[in-house]
């Protein structure tokens, strides 16, 4: 019984197991099935993947060819330009070595011509020499028999005459000659020094030797004269100037020929006068306090120049000499104003022709510094600036162009010879100084007579203030090339008998008329 219930179970159990492997062989047969399905797929893909690639192979590999074609194209083209270039420059070299060729030939050619041109104006010449010579013996021959002269008597004379003839060839030569140089040089200078007037604006001033001190009443003369005189013998001795005190109302005249005397004096009176207290003592010492006034004024002054002109590093002593200038006239001019206006000249010269400007313009500034010790030691204004400058430190060149600004040491630099024609121009410009008639008169007097003293002169005129000098002379005795020698010939007569601030332009005049009437 108990082996009959185990069946069911056993039965049961191997239903279940031959289940189990049917579900299980059903299984692998899907998974054979999915399997197969996957790799069919996957070879598809792969057949698909490979038919593409070689696809774009192709599609590569044609883009290459292209690629390769193009660029090789692009090369045959760049060396065909170059090819083309270089025959270009070829070509152009080859115009060039032509066209020197030519203009070598032609050269030649020219060159031939004129040696040729030269060998027949030797010849001519030799020609012309055989026949003076021919010439010349007759000469001397028919002058031996007419005038019984003697060969060196004869030979003089045919000298002579050849030096006039030579005189005349000369003259003709240097008359062009000049001409030639005055077309650029003076036109050149002419700009220069007129862009240099031009650009420097200074006061024309004329000093005299006396001063005029206004008082407030002529009650006041009086008390300046002082009881017996003391006073103003007191200012007199004081200060070393004459007080004059006359008729005039309301008005006293210092005199002296020192400026700066006389500047002393004027303060020292002006104070007095303003004070109202006059005494000899009073005297003293407000002519002490003047003189210190004065002297701070002229450091002043001679700073201040030094300021205006830009000059550095000037030595105390130059600059208190300079200052005394203020106080110091040359023919009317005042000294300190210009010596400005020469170093602005001068620089402003300098820097047109490329000199040094600073040398020219502290030279051109300083160049007058003698002036305010001329009374005090001797030998001329210019040399002893000069040695002021040396002593207080100035370069070389700076003292070299103050000693030669008048010519007491020879210019040997360009800016040596700019600060003595600043300093011409300075003195010659119309206005700046002022002579005294009598030696103005002189001066015209002996232009004419140096003028007139020549042959074949028929008159002369001295005009612009003995600034020019204008000769006429007869046309039948002097021609146009003796005209230029007598020019030259007077200008260095007066540039060796007389003295004169800046130039005199000497003019002369040929002049030939025809006269007939028509009757």
């Amino acid at each position: 019984m108990a082996r009959m219930d185990l069946w069911p179970i056993l039965l049961g159990i191997a239903a279940v197991a031959a289940t189990l492997a049917a579900s299980y062989l059903i299984l692998l047969n899907y998974r054979r099935q999915a399997v197969e399905q996957t790799l069919q797929q996957a070879e598809a893909k792969a057949r698909d993947l490979v038919a593409k690639a070689e696809v774009d192979a192709d599609t590569r590999q044609k883009q290459l060819l292209l690629e390769a074609k193009e660029a090789s194209h692009q090369l045959r083209l760049d060396a065909e330009r170059e090819i083309k270039d270089r025959q270009a420059e070829l070509a152009k070299r080859e115009r060039r070595l032509e066209l020197k060729e030519e203009t070598l030939d032609q050269k030649f050619e020219v060159q031939a011509g004129k040696d040729q041109q030269l060998l027949a104006q030797e010849r001519e010449l030799d020609q012309k020499n055989r026949e003076l010579d021919v010439l010349h013996a007759k000469q001397v021959q028919e002058l031996e028999r007419l005038g019984r002269l003697t060969t060196e008597e004869a030979k003089k004379q045919v000298i002579k005459r050849a030096e006039d003839e030579m005189q005349l060839e000369i003259a003709k030569i240097v008359r062009q000659a000049e001409s030639e140089a005055r077309e650029t040089a003076d036109r050149k200078a002419r700009e220069i020094v007129t862009t240099a007037i031009q650009r420097c604006a200074v006061d024309h001033c004329v000093e005299s030797t006396v001063s005029v001190v206004t008082l407030p009443s002529d009650d006041m003369k009086g008390r300046i004269i002082g009881r017996e005189g003391r006073n103003i013998r007191a200012l007199e001795h004081a200060t070393g100037i004459d007080l004059i005190i006359d008729d005039t109302p309301e008005a006293v005249v210092l005199s002296s020929f020192d400026p700066v005397r006389r500047e002393v004096a004027r303060i020292a009176l002006t104070s007095l006068i303003a004070d109202g207290r006059i005494t000899p003592q009073r005297i003293e010492e407000q002519v002490e306090k003047a003189k210190r006034e004065v002297e701070t004024r002229m450091r002043e002054d001679g700073e201040s120049a030094i300021l205006e002109l830009g000059i550095q590093g000037a030595h105390a002593e130059i600059v208190r000499t300079l200052g005394r200038l203020r106080y110091r006239t040359s023919y009317g001019q005042n000294v300190l104003a210009h010596s400005k206006e020469v170093a602005f000249i001068a620089s402003m010269i300098a820097s047109e022709i490329g000199a040094n400007v600073a040398v020219a313009k502290r030279a051109a500034l300083f160049h007058d510094l003698g002036k305010a010790v001329s009374h005090e030691q001797e030998g001329s204004h210019a040399v002893n600036g000069a040695e002021i400058a040396r002593k207080c430190g100035e370069s070389p060149a700076v003292v070299h162009a103050i000693a030669a600004h008048h010519n007491d040491e020879e210019p040997s630099t360009v800016e040596a010879v700019i600060v003595l024609l600043s300093d011409a121009i300075s003195a010659a410009r119309p206005g700046a100084r002022r002579d005294n008639i009598d030696i103005y008169i002189k001066r015209l007097e002996k232009l004419e007579e140096i003028a007139t003293s020549y042959p074949g002169i028929e008159k002369s005129f001295a005009i612009q203030a003995g600034r020019e000098i204008r000769v006429m002379v007869q046309p039948d005795v002097v021609d146009d090339a003796m005209s230029a020698k007598i020019a030259r010939d007077i200008a260095k007569r007066i540039e060796a008998e007389m003295e004169y601030p800046g130039m005199i332009k000497v003019t002369v005049i040929r002049e030939t008329r025809s006269t007939e009437y028509a009757k």
